[in-house]
């Protein structure tokens, strides 16, 4: 018989399927404001929310 601890082996879910886990349960919504499924609108709402909560983002030269 082969024991393995909580949080040890088994299969890694991907980032995808814990962002939609997190909203469906606990209402938690990780969005990517350069997620190529949103469109120009909805990539700015993102941005301006994220501005308004956390403050603006650090430039990224090159």
């Amino acid at each position: 018989m082969r024991f393995t601890p909580p949080g040890y082996g088994g299969r890694r879910r991907d980032p995808d399927e814990v962002k939609r886990d997190g909203w469906r349960e606990q209402g938690l919504l990780a969005v990517s404001v350069e997620d190529d499924r949103l469109t120009w609108p909805e990539r700015e709402l993102v941005r301006q929310l994220g501005e308004r909560l956390y403050g603006k983002r650090e430039e990224r030269h090159g």
